[in-house]
């Protein structure tokens, strides 16, 4: 091990590894507790080390190691077997046997040394470090204040809308009272907006250090009907995530191609057959055969429904010579929560009330470019389904215009994912399967010519290549075609 591996390694983390199981229950965490309980620690440490040295002189002391390892291998403790506290010398056969450890080395090294006492261990949050519970402490008292805030704000609320109801119920007494009271009613609601935006940025700001929520979030078990979890969520996919796919929209011009402008606010992750897709990978044509899942995460708060649009940008338009724009699926009034984010799209089936167009597989023909497969989520309005009936009538596949969607059924673009299809060894025999004609045509690329007047040659050497420089053409540079130094050029 290097230096530098040694010194991060935690200490308990070594002594735990050198150790057998048996004396890993002597350790014990930094502690503010009476001497008695040190004492007894230290005779518990003394037993053990007396049973070992007993045990020791009956035997070899190869033998008495090689049996120690052996069991110590062979028998796991139950703290060996659990994903919260397994140590790196178990993880191999926990992963083999389908169960992924949970945190972080140094997270399950701490963990353990809380559950490895008599008594049971202690919770996470009552771990006996002392600055660990002085910081508590401090983050509880933070805590109280912001909820203080909290109620403070929300009793401002009340009041507001109590007052703003009860203009409501009174008429008009004078004349010009009403626009006075529209004024009013629209800086009231101004108002209110704002108080709730500051009582939403207070329920995070209370919860944003504490370690449990952070440790339930790491561990995957956050609710994100909660606003800290779906914040930490947002700060976690625009890290990283957000800055991939923006990328992506401006490398395969997806703005202006399909939308004039786009900026996602919604994590969607693709899965074909439970693989997934990283934005802008080339999908076989016999997995993209069949329709994908999303995976949809949102960042605020509340059921809405949604339309989910797959477009294809790069269809080729022999006759006029150009490219347009194929939609391969559609759908309408499709719920999404923040907690309820799998969305498969072959199991939107409801042609009544949901389904506009069946999945279509993505094919492309030989010798055509890359296409570029967009998935789009398009925002409704609140309380306003979509008609299905209207939207067949008036969206079809050929020609489909994203652009024309968005205006006519007043929706706004959150989510995106795209992939790409490309001519493959199985694309004639998908293509056959669906019926879909093409796949007997290879498409060339035809030649332009330049509309540029040739461009005569420059230099000193071009300039001197005719007869009249003759004796020089042993100086020129010998070019093919050009030169005259070995004769290529035909004497006149």
């Amino acid at each position: 091990m290097s230096r530098c591996g040694a010194v991060a390694r935690p200490l308990l983390a070594r002594q735990l590894l050198l150790l057998p199981p048996a004396s890993s229950s002597s350790l014990r965490a930094f502690t503010t507790s009476s001497s008695s309980n040190n004492a007894a620690v230290v005779d518990s440490q003394t037993t053990t080390a007396a049973t070992t040295s007993s045990s020791s002189s009956s035997s070899s002391p190869s033998s008495s190691s090689a049996a120690a390892d052996t069991s110590s291998s062979s028998s796991p403790s139950p703290l060996d077997l659990d994903p919260d506290t397994v140590l790196p010398a178990f993880e191999a056969p926990l992963i083999k046997a389908g169960k992924m450890p949970v945190g972080s080395r140094r997270r399950r090294v701490a963990m353990r040394s809380s559950m490895a006492g008599p008594d049971g261990g202690l919770p996470f949050e009552q771990l006996p470090y002392q600055a660990f519970q002085e910081a508590r402490a401090v983050l509880a008292a933070d805590r109280a204040d912001k909820l203080g805030q909290i109620r403070t704000q929300l009793a401002r609320i009340a009041r507001l809308e109590a007052q703003q109801q009860q203009q409501q119920e009174q008429p008009d007494a004078v004349s010009g009272g009403g626009q006075q009271q529209k004024q009013q009613r629209s800086m009231r609601d101004t108002r209110i907006a704002s108080l709730r935006r500051h009582v939403e940025r207070l329920k995070i700001l209370a919860d944003a250090n504490d370690p449990l929520v952070k440790k339930r979030f790491e561990d995957g078990l956050g609710d994100m009907n909660k606003p800290i979890y779906r914040h930490y969520a947002e700060k976690k996919w625009r890290a990283y995530d957000y800055r991939l796919i923006a990328q992506r929209i401006k490398q395969f011009s997806i703005v202006p191609d399909l939308l004039p402008k786009l900026d996602p606010t919604a994590d969607v992750q693709l899965f074909f057959r439970r693989a997934k897709v990283a934005p802008g990978s080339v999908v076989p044509s016999a997995v993209s055969e069949l329709p994908p899942r999303l995976r949809v995460q949102l960042f605020d708060a509340g059921e809405r429904l949604v339309t989910v649009a797959v477009v294809d940008a790069d269809v080729p338009d022999l006759d006029a010579d150009a490219f347009s724009k194929r939609c391969h699926f559609l759908a309408a009034n499709v719920p999404l929560g923040p907690t309820a984010g799998s969305l498969p799209l072959g199991r939107i089936r409801d042609a009544d009330a949901q389904l506009a167009l069946p999945w279509l597989p993505p094919h492309a023909q030989k010798g055509s470019p890359y296409h570029r497969l967009a998935v789009v989520l398009l925002e409704q309005q609140a309380g306003a389904p979509v008609d299905v009936a209207k939207l067949k009538a008036t969206v079809g596949r050929d020609a489909f215009s994203l652009k024309s969607l968005r205006d006519r059924f007043a929706l706004k673009p959150f989510g995106f994912a795209m992939f790409r299809a490309v001519w493959d060894d199985d694309t004639a025999a998908v293509m056959a399967r669906h019926a879909l004609p093409g796949a007997d045509v290879e498409l060339r690329p035809s030649r332009v010519r330049s509309l540029k007047p040739p461009v005569k040659p420059r230099g000193w050497e071009a300039k001197r290549q005719g007869p009249k420089y003759r004796h020089l053409w042993k100086y020129t540079k010998r070019i093919r075609g050009i030169s005259n130094a070995r004769g290529w050029i035909k004497k006149r």
